[in-house]
């Protein structure tokens, strides 16, 4: 079997084939597009009209028109995690760095990790994911107009800038209220279009909330059912695993999550330590499931419980809850994957 990793960019996709060994074939380089990509997979079965695995860098914004075009080949794609790749960079005899080296190192990081997720066509949770993140970009984008009108705010009124710290909220009508009875002036005028354009992106996060409350239930609405798991983060659970049918199992999505403990013993110590790698999206989706957990009373909050009266620190008792957190995650992922799948019961 030849190994082909892949690195990525936004106009050109450097490739470098390897044997079973590491030891490197051939490479090229093509255009990002899909004429570049058509050229790709003539040149590789050209060259290895056998078995062939490629091995894509993990950065979904670049290459997922990339992964598209081969896996409608019938190619087979694995995603190689950035982290991977600095190990595999420092082994290499040659100095620095290049696109070429980049790609031989993707390659070898995929050959040493045999149970790397694969990339599969998930159209559903790419477009979570791209509504998840468009409204995080306008929240902050919001958030950056609230704290400009405040500075307005406070040279017009500093008892007015009181008010709006608890924006958006209602007390945004009494600011324009008072903007508009207010004498007019430049900088009236531009705490009048502030405050416009906080509602319009307010209303549009709202927009997009729905919408997501939409996909989650018919995606996976039983994560819903999971304490301390609202919509906003099952959308966030659902987009970033980006399919769970290409973990081989709960534990190889438990270290893509970052959960997975990480042992740090030595002689007579026994411990582990909370785990810094893996998709921090997806870490902090469930660290918020367990501090939700922890402030009511439920599973969580008694499993807490009963690790801190084992011993377990506030730290350890709480890597260990996320860690039982994200088993639950992967089932219901896994649940709600069969149900998509399985035809919808006729009625008699």
């Amino acid at each position: 079997m030849v190994l082909l990793g892949i690195d990525p960019h936004k106009d050109t996709h450097t490739v470098v084939a390897v044997d079973p060994t590491g030891r490197q074939l051939d490479q090229t380089t093509v255009a990002a597009r899909s004429h570049g990509h058509a050229e790709l997979l003539g040149w590789a079965r050209q060259r290895w009209p056998e078995a062939r695995l490629w091995a894509v860098e993990d950065c979904r914004h670049v290459t997922g028109r990339l992964e598209g075009d081969l896996l409608a080949a019938g190619e087979r794609v694995v995603r190689v995690p950035p982290r991977l790749m600095a190990g595999a960079r420092q082994a290499v005899r040659t100095q620095g760095k290049s696109d070429p080296i980049d790609a031989l190192a993707v390659a070898r990081a995929a050959l040493r990790e045999p149970d790397l997720p694969a990339a599969g066509h998930d159209q559903a949770s790419w477009e979570v994911k791209l509504l998840v993140d468009h409204r995080e970009h306008l929240i902050a984008e919001r958030t950056r107009t609230i704290n400009r009108l405040r500075w307005h705010l406070h040279q017009l009124d500093p008892d007015l800038e009181h008010a709006a710290r608890r924006l958006p909220g209602s007390d945004l009508d009494r600011i324009v209220a008072w903007l508009d009875g207010a004498p007019a002036s430049v900088q009236v005028g531009i705490c009048t279009e502030l405050a416009a354009t906080i509602q319009t992106l307010t209303t549009r996060i709202d927009q997009l909330t729905g919408d997501l409350r939409t996909r989650v239930d018919r995606l996976a609405p039983n994560l819903l059912d999971l304490p301390g798991c609202g919509v906003l983060t099952a959308a966030k659970l659902i987009a970033e695993t980006a399919g769970v049918a290409r973990f081989r199992s709960e534990a190889c999505f438990a270290m893509h999550a970052g959960v997975a403990p990480v042992p740090v013993s030595s002689g007579r110590t026994d411990r582990h330590r909370l785990c810094r790698g893996g998709n921090r999206q997806l870490n902090s989706a469930v660290h918020r499931i367990a501090i939700t957990q922890l402030r009511i009373a439920g599973p969580g909050q008694t499993y807490y419980r009963r690790r801190r009266a084992q011993g377990d620190g506030t730290g350890e008792a709480v890597r260990a809850l996320k860690r039982r957190i994200t088993r639950a995650v992967y089932q219901q992922l896994k649940l709600a994957e069969q149900r998509q799948r399985s035809p919808s019961p006729v009625a008699a």
